[in-house]
């Protein structure tokens, strides 16, 4: 049994995300088999992958392993850009579907807007028809700006169930958080603990951590859930999955949200991914 209860939200069309989810990348062969698993054994129930992380037949490999009900699991993968058209869309989904070895996926992403391409409307389309067709459960994106959100529900009237963009607290999102709360789109975080190192080891993480009794890692990913936010942390080790999941037994005050909220720079982005301009095919 999973040592912790993590709570929900409810999304836009009433189904349920878990308040914190395990990430993938870059998780393969025979080692990321095991670590996926350990993360489900842990009590982790929303997995994330991807067709670029390249390890979707570990991942479905890890849930039949696992010996958890497939119903208790929200499966999550994500469009690449080369398969931005309808029809090349609705073949990457049920592409994906044959790697994890699965009938539907739970939730299905938009990995990237590419707007040069500026095929992600019609990428859009395609995960409402795979939605209607039983393939998709839920429809959503990543790395949209308030612009293509906005564009692809004029398009359809679908509003995405969740946005994934990068969120940690030296690039916390705060205007895009509002967007997504006014368009009822769940904010999911990639790289929450913004890189380890610089972010974790810095004075602030640390006197929390020291304050409350937990690790640095626990201080962040509690800031994610007191935002709202559904963070998605990735480790290959058993401890630190199951530490990363035991962030419900403590809270941070509005001073500690607040200073945690201050660590952010100008552009924080780890890599300088902004969706205006980033390409990733």
């Amino acid at each position: 049994m999973p040592e912790t209860t993590v709570p929900t939200h409810t999304l836009n069309d009433g189904t349920e995300l878990p308040a914190i989810g395990f990430g993938t990348y870059p998780l393969r062969g025979a080692e990321g088999v095991d670590a996926v698993e350990s993360a489900i054994r842990a009590g982790y129930r929303l997995i994330d992958t991807a067709v670029n992380y390249e390890n979707e037949a570990e991942v479905g490999e890890a849930i039949r392993r696992s010996g958890v009900d497939r119903d208790e699991l929200v499966v999550t993968s994500k469009l690449p850009g080369r398969h931005h058209g309808y029809d090349e869309a609705l073949a990457s989904i049920r592409g994906s579907l044959e790697r994890l070895g699965l009938e539907r996926l739970d939730l299905h992403l938009i990995h990237w807007p590419n707007p040069s391409v500026g095929r992600y409307r019609e990428a859009w389309r395609a995960l409402v028809t795979a939605r209607d067709e039983g393939l998709v459960r839920s429809p959503g994106v990543s790395n949209f700006t308030e612009q293509h959100l906005e564009e692809v529900v004029a398009d359809t009237g679908v509003t995405p169930v969740v946005n994934q963009v990068e969120l940690h607290p030296t690039f916390p999102q705060v205007d895009m958080r509002a967007v997504h709360a006014r368009m009822g789109v769940q904010t999911e975080s990639w790289s929450p603990l913004g890189g380890r190192d610089a972010l974790l080891g810095s004075d602030t993480v640390s006197r929390l951590a020291e304050r409350h009794g937990v690790t640095a890692a626990q201080v962040v990913l509690r800031w994610h859930v007191q935002l709202g936010s559904v963070p998605l942390p990735k480790s290959a080790t058993p401890e630190r999955q199951r530490s990363n999941l035991d962030v419900f037994g403590f809270a941070l005050d509005t001073d500690e949200m607040a200073a945690l909220t201050v660590l952010a720079q100008p552009d924080g982005r780890l890599f300088g991914g902004d969706p205006r301009t980033h390409e990733e095919m």
